[in-house]
């Protein structure tokens, strides 16, 4: 089984009763996944968050340097999620210094991830957009279907199930027989609930029973447990209840076993939500008890305020109606203080059949009609003026189910709000949508723009830097055979006169002097032929060139240099790298002697796992590496042309009176 860790959170259903006699509406919430480290108990979680801190200060700005602000974030999650987004923000932009394109993949989808955790789903959305582009980029299977899948969820979110399917549908092709199992399995549990939550039954059993037998496979409980209620919903969607029961009964089970109290209050809940479709309401009251007392106890007040109203309507059922009046009021206080619209208003409508049912029918209207102006106030809130035919006709039927309700129908009115509710909900929403994928093609083109211009800019360099060498060459090539020839031809007929002219002692002396200054003519136009194309690097390689012309400058005496290689015996480097790397370490090693006023230096040339590397360092007076951001010299600046043309990362670091130490880092 591979090891894949991923960020889930158990599919939660809320009880949303009309009467305590009918079935109840479900609301499932979708999962967001994204590739994690594995649970961890929370005291755990804080001693390894508070360990991994501890590193921040020491850490270079490294890909390394990375993974650990991605594993901090992922610590905070939990308690601290706007803490974890500063974190994940720190991850994005080092990758992007780095050009480290697993960690920009990596961090933009964890930051996607906590995006959708807070809620916030148009920055889910954009973030988790980028990481899928840029997985496209690099032609990475499993990232494109994590990306596809993430997005998915997050339309899901937003209620937009169509597209959701579509996009993790796609994910699915892309991971199917890949044995990314763990992955596969969620995509396959998000399609059982996105298809479920369009009531497509059918499709959604398909799915659910494939994400239950590959838990079951991997031996992964934690998913099993997950995929074990969403499966069971399905069924209770279909009035199968004699088969998502049992499903209940095992994924409550497995939640004790990993003590995970969050996930035994949701799957308590949906085995009460249950209980009540089959007339069960003794199981109703054990189910919503329990929950209550987890509810309470992790927080989740609008889970509590569900489990209250769901245990009043067991009341009602009894004809205990103090207790239900009482748990109702409490219910009530708990979503209107939170502003849980929704569940305010099914609590006042529970209220309301309550009054109906103890003969005080003034309260039971007015609870009512206060449920209905808060649907009401909804709908206002998410109804463009597109919709304003829809309005109107659903106050139409409004009116003619206030009339119903004097002859208390009170079914077919709440069912036929539900109705309208959903359906401005989809047209606002595909409005949206809309819009939003026009500014998302506008975005893409603009990256496209810039992409190009990139593209364009290191032609251009390529074509200079190819250029410049060509010219180097033929330069390097008249000299040692044009003008050297010309130069050890004058010196040959030099000597050949010195033997047939009588000279005086002085003229001798003249004579010799000119022999000299012509032997170091020769010299100095090898020398310079050899530094515009060394022929050693040409036959042998970079490796031998590098170290012929360390000892050069060893042997003048301007420098003392130290040169070490690491991985390159045996290895053959392309020309054009060869010959940009041996210029920049010229360029580097010039810059010491010139302008560093350096005594020694240090060159090192690395070969490891496909990673060439190229330091020098020099024990110079250094200097501020700020002003590299406002003016560049020639120097520097054509180092840098030459590291971008490698598509290379150029690390320059140095400090006044401490030297300079430059790395260079190239993908084999």
């Amino acid at each position: 089984m591979e090891k894949q860790d991923s960020l889930i959170h158990l599919s939660v259903v809320y009880l949303y009763n009309q009467n305590h006699k009918k079935h109840s509406r479900m609301k499932v919430l979708v999962n967001m996944v994204i590739l994690l480290f594995l649970t961890l108990p929370v005291l755990a979680q804080f001693e390894k968050r508070d360990s991994l801190l501890r590193l921040v200060p020491k850490a270079r700005e490294d890909t390394s340097a990375v993974l650990l602000y991605i594993g901090i974030g992922d610590l905070y999650e939990g308690d601290k999620p706007d803490q974890a987004k500063i974190f994940y923000h720190k991850a994005i932009n080092l990758s992007n210094k780095l050009k480290f394109d697993k960690g920009i993949i990596k961090s933009l989808t964890y930051y996607g991830g906590v995006c959708s955790l807070l809620g916030q789903y148009d920055s889910a959305l954009i973030y988790s957009q980028k990481a899928l582009a840029k997985a496209r980029s690099d032609k990475d299977s499993l990232n494109i279907g994590i990306g596809l899948m993430n997005i998915g969820a997050t339309y899901g979110f937003m209620s937009d199930y169509q597209t959701a399917v579509e996009y993790c549908l796609e994910g699915l092709k892309i991971v199917e027989g890949r044995k990314y199992n763990t992955i596969e399995l969620q995509i396959n549990d998000k399609l059982q609930v996105l298809y479920m939550q369009m009531s497509q039954y059918d499709k959604a059993i398909n799915f659910g029973q494939k994400a239950v037998q590959q838990a079951r496979q991997l031996k992964m409980p934690y998913f099993l447990a997950q995929t074990l209620s969403n499966l069971s919903m399905s069924y209770s969607g279909k009035r199968m209840s004699e088969k998502a029961v049992p499903l209940l009964n095992e994924a409550l089970s497995i939640s004790k076993k990993l003590g995970n109290i969050n996930m035994e209050a949701s799957i308590l809940l949906n085995l009460s939500d249950v209980s009540l479709a089959t007339g069960n309401y003794e199981a109703l009251r054990k189910y919503c008890e329990r929950s209550l007392l987890l509810s309470r106890e992790l927080g989740a007040l609008e889970s509590e305020a569900t489990a209250l109203r769901a245990l009043s309507i067991y009341y009602l059922h009894i004809n205990n109606f103090d207790k239900a009046k009482q748990l109702l009021k409490e219910s009530i206080s708990i979503s209107k203080k939170n502003n849980f619209k929704s569940e305010y208003a099914s609590g006042l409508k529970v209220f309301s059949n309550l009054s109906f049912a103890t003969g005080d029918f003034d309260s039971g209207e007015k609870y009512y009609r206060q449920s209905e102006e808060i649907l009401s106030e909804m709908i206002n809130d998410i109804i463009s003026e597109k919709s304003a035919n829809l309005e109107k006709k659903y106050e139409f039927e409004k009116k003619d189910i206030e009339l119903e309700l004097q002859k208390i129908q009170l079914h077919r009115k709440n069912t036929i709000n539900r109705m309208l509710i959903i359906t401005a909900l989809t047209l606002l929403i595909i409005s949206l949508l809309l819009y939003r994928t026009y500014k998302q093609k506008q975005k893409l083109q603009q990256q496209r723009i810039s992409e190009l211009e990139i593209e364009k800019q290191l032609t251009t360099t390529e074509a200079v830097l190819k250029g410049e060498e060509q010219e180097r060459t033929r330069l390097a090539q008249d000299l040692h055979d044009g003008l050297g020839g010309m130069l050890s031809g004058i010196k040959f007929s030099m000597n050949s006169m010195k033997g047939n002219l009588v000279m005086t002692p002085d003229n001798v002396q003249a004579f010799e002097r000119s022999m000299d200054m012509l032997d170091s003519s020769i010299k100095e136009m090898r020398r310079v032929a050899h530094n515009m194309m060394p022929e050693a690097l040409i036959r042998f390689g970079l490796d031998t060139a590098l170290k012929d012309f360390c000892n050069d400058i060893n042997q003048s005496g301007a420098l003392k240099v130290n040169y070490q290689s690491i991985g390159l015996e045996g290895v053959t480097i392309e020309s054009t790298i060869a010959i940009t790397l041996y210029r920049i370490v010229q360029e580097l090693l010039n810059n010491s002697m010139k302008h560093a006023q350096a005594h020694s230096a240090i060159v090192q040339v690395t070969n490891s796992n496909n990673l060439l590397s190229v330091t020098v360092e020099d024990d110079g007076k250094g200097f501020d590496t700020s002003i590299l951001k406002t003016n560049k010299g020639i120097g520097w600046t054509n180092i840098q042309n030459r590291v971008d043309f490698l598509k290379g990362k150029l690390d320059i670091r140095s400090k006044e009176g401490e030297g300079t130490s430059v790395q260079i880092e190239l993908n084999g």
